[in-house]
């Protein structure tokens, strides 16, 4: 996940989520190999970013981006009911909202689709003080984002997709084979899968269950994937 920022003291480049779950994950199963999740930080770039963080106090640096996008959208369009709709968008983002804290119907979400505004993308405003990990917390919570996890004594994975994500777009996550030939789904908590001895006792205990490829994956399950390519 690229995750863009400005105005705050953050590290460029690719960055390691220290993940609590995956930290404990490897503790119980001792693998041969962790694999955490790293996002990507880009300064004062905004159009690769999926994220963007910025200070409270300077939100404007974002959000005059927007106002000018809008206001040249205004000068070209013919359309009145369109413009009505823009300055709409313009009169939010002078009260300094983000677009994405602001709810709209859906004749009004294509017209910014169109437009492309920054705002519209998952905008966290923090105070200079907030804990970098908690902060990386906070923009995939906000960017709707959720981790899923395998392991066992090869390798505890992290992995990450939105959330409401059915498990063979989980499967297809971890192999693309995995979704084209996917059968059938075993999934545990995270809570339980601690109080087993690795997956196969989760079976055995009754606390893993099958699942079909309708089956939305809830945050941090671990999940096993029975397929047949």
């Amino acid at each position: 996940m690229k995750i863009g920022f400005t105005g705050i003291d953050l590290p460029e480049g690719k960055i390691k989520y220290q993940d609590k779950y995956l930290i404990a994950l490897a503790g119980k199963d001792n693998p041969k190999k962790v694999t955490p999740y790293f996002m990507e930080l880009i300064q004062d770039d905004f159009t690769q970013a999926e994220a963007i963080i910025v200070p409270k106090d300077k939100i404007l640096d974002i959000l005059i981006y927007d106002l000018e996008k809008m206001e040249a959208r205004l000068e070209r369009s013919d359309d009145s009911s369109e413009k009505v709709l823009i300055k709409k968008y313009i009169k939010i983002l002078e009260n300094e909202t983000p677009l994405c804290d602001a709810e709209f119907d859906k004749a009004e979400q294509k017209i910014l689709k169109t437009i492309s505004p920054f705002s519209l993308k998952p905008v966290v405003q923090v105070e200079e003080t907030d804990e970098l990990n908690s902060l990386f917390t906070e923009t995939f919570e906000k960017a709707n984002r959720m981790f899923f996890y395998t392991s066992g004594q090869a390798e505890s994975h992290a992995w990450i997709v939105k959330k409401g994500s059915d498990i063979v777009t989980c499967a297809g996550k971890i192999h693309t084979d995995l979704a084209r030939g996917f059968i059938r789904g075993d999934v545990v908590s995270f809570e339980e899968y601690m109080t087993c001895h690795n997956f196969n006792d989760c079976k055995s205990k009754g606390k893993a269950r099958v699942v079909d490829k309708e089956y939305i994956v809830q945050p941090n399950e671990v999940i096993e994937i029975r397929f047949n390519v």
